[in-house]
């Protein structure tokens, strides 16, 4: 069987075209990737980025916002977008035969968009819509509470969706500035993976965005995490909770074993937090623990929907069990752990949604497409040593604490550092 064939073509502007011709895949998932996100806007900006995303379909100079939907639906396919903190994307999946249409459409929204003020009027309510709901969603407006307070007063930790006072500031101005500042070329990959001929894909790249100049985007802010804590009482059944840690950003070179680290802990039926809190105690109908890397910081949290009666004993018992992985966690758990890890990056390759999410990251991120085997080697590369040595790391900072509901009995941030003291054994060098 033929494997996928990845090339590679980087334009006159420094825009990069990336493809995979998948042998025996009728379709073709495609999609523009841009190096700029919430983390990119000043402070005036907050949430345009998620605002650009939605206005990006809601009419060209060539087409209106029902025919954007209808060109692409016509060929049985579906186009879409997201906001992220450090990217942003647009995306569209057809038939092989009918990629000249997601070109197309995507090359128009993305460089002929009107961004007429009568459909940002009418988008303005439809985030200033989704802003509320994320409000009426506890588990949901912890996590944004959660990461506010990790990195106060910064870009990274604003919400994307951003804030009803700025949104309801925006301007069509505004946004061509941004896009005009923020979406250079040569921060930009072209990516499609499946039914795909490379030079149709780069001959209709050239022709929808060669023209772009080069730009100077502002340079972003490094990411400084704090700690802290944040608490809004509310009456609602159970209290949703995050506790937080300093991470690592994915160029760390114990970036693998933080992973690893999280998925002990928490990444599953059998890490030891499920085991704790839910099968032993029945605190929790689930809990979690993450590690969210960024390009310069990240951050580490554990979080959980927990009775407001029961706060203290999930923080005292999760504290416990935190401690005790960084110290003792074992071989079996982290070999369990490495092939969890393994089929969720091989699983990702096995649809061309997956792949061209792949790559655009790591060309923005490395400026090279990572091979499948490297990946595997650096997960396999994690002794225990050095994913115990990465949850000493971890704990060796100042926590950060959010959470929402009915949270009287919830103990004090100092009680929390309290606990977590006295601090973990300094990092120490391991081979392997």
């Amino acid at each position: 069987m033929s494997l996928p064939e990845l090339r590679l073509t980087t334009l006159e502007n420094g825009l990069v075209v990336a493809t995979e011709s998948m042998p025996h895949i009728a379709t073709v998932a495609l999609g523009v990737w841009v190096g700029a996100g919430a983390r990119h806007e000043r402070d005036d900006e907050h949430g345009l980025s998620h605002l650009i995303e939605h206005m990006a379909f809601k009419g060209t100079a060539h087409r209106s916002a029902r025919t954007i939907a209808e060109d692409i639906e016509n060929v049985g396919g579906d186009i879409n977008a997201a906001t992220g903190v450090e990217y942003t994307c647009y995306t569209a999946r057809t038939l092989g035969e009918d990629i000249g249409v997601a070109l197309d459409v995507l090359g128009d929204i993305l460089t002929c968009s009107t961004f007429s003020a009568e459909e940002l009027e009418r988008e303005r309510g439809v985030i200033l819509q989704e802003i509320a709901a994320v409000e009426d969603t506890p588990d949901d407006l912890v996590n944004d509470v959660f990461i506010e307070t990790a990195y106060p007063g910064q870009a990274l930790g604003r919400p994307i969706l951003g804030r009803p006072e700025t949104v309801g500031a925006f301007t069509p101005d505004k946004i061509r500035a941004f896009c005009a500042r923020e979406y250079a070329p040569d921060r930009m990959v072209v990516t499609a993976a499946g039914s795909v001929d490379h030079e149709r894909v780069v001959e209709a790249a050239r022709r929808h965005f060669g023209h772009l100049p080069r730009t100077t985007p502002d340079a972003i802010l490094p990411g400084l995490y704090r700690g802290g804590e944040a608490r809004m009482k509310r009456k609602n059944e159970q209290a949703n909770i995050v506790l937080g840690l300093p991470g690592l950003s994915f160029k760390d070179p114990e970036y693998y074993a933080a992973q690893l680290f999280a998925q002990v802990l928490g990444g599953s039926l059998s890490s030891r937090l499920w085991q704790e809190v839910r099968e032993k105690r029945g605190l929790a109908y689930s809990v979690d623990a993450f590690h969210w890397p960024f390009s310069d910081t990240g951050i580490f949290g554990i979080g959980a929907g927990v009775a407001g009666s029961d706060l203290a004993e999930f923080i005292d018992v999760t504290i416990d069990t935190l401690q005790q992985t960084a110290e003792d966690a074992s071989e079996a758990e982290l070999e369990r752990a490495k092939a969890q890890m393994k089929v969720g990056l091989l699983a990702a390759l096995e649809t061309p949604g997956g792949r061209i999410e792949r790559i655009a990251r790591q060309l923005l991120a490395w400026g090279r497409v990572v091979p499948v085997h490297e990946l595997v080697s650096r997960v396999e590369a994690v002794s225990v040593a050095d994913m115990r040595s990465a949850g000493r790391a971890i704990l060796d900072g100042p926590p950060t604490m959010a959470a929402i509901g009915p949270i009287k009995a919830l103990p004090s941030l100092d009680r929390l550092t309290a606990r977590l003291s006295p601090a973990p054994p300094a990092r120490v060098a391991v081979s392997g």
